[in-house]
């Protein structure tokens, strides 16, 4: 990859790059469904995120494809804030799912 190109988050493991980039490439519905999977998973771990900040984010950095929708990019913080093993298990669901529809 070019250095001088900025990596995003979840382009470091190659498993949740995929899984977005299936996510990014679903219609809408599924992207819907990928998204509560990834809050439930989050909230059976016990993450939550905190809404004000990530409503200040959301206001500010609507400029990504998934900001365009509210649960997609709640979800996504979610995703970003995962312990690496829970990101890597998400995102082998995503895959698994997606590539069944």
């Amino acid at each position: 990859m070019d250095k001088n190109l900025k990596q995003r988050w979840y382009d470091i493991e190659p498993t949740m790059s995929l899984a977005v980039s299936l996510i990014h490439n679903a219609a809408h519905e599924q992207q819907s469904e990928c998204a509560q999977m990834i809050i439930k998973k989050a909230h059976d771990f016990n993450i939550y995120i905190e809404k004000n900040k990530l409503e200040d984010a959301f206001n500010y950095f609507c400029k990504r494809w998934y900001d365009k929708d509210r649960e997609l990019a709640d979800a996504f913080q979610y995703l970003k804030i995962m312990p690496f093993e829970l990101q890597k298990e998400v995102s082998l669901e995503i895959i698994e799912k997606l590539e069944q529809e």
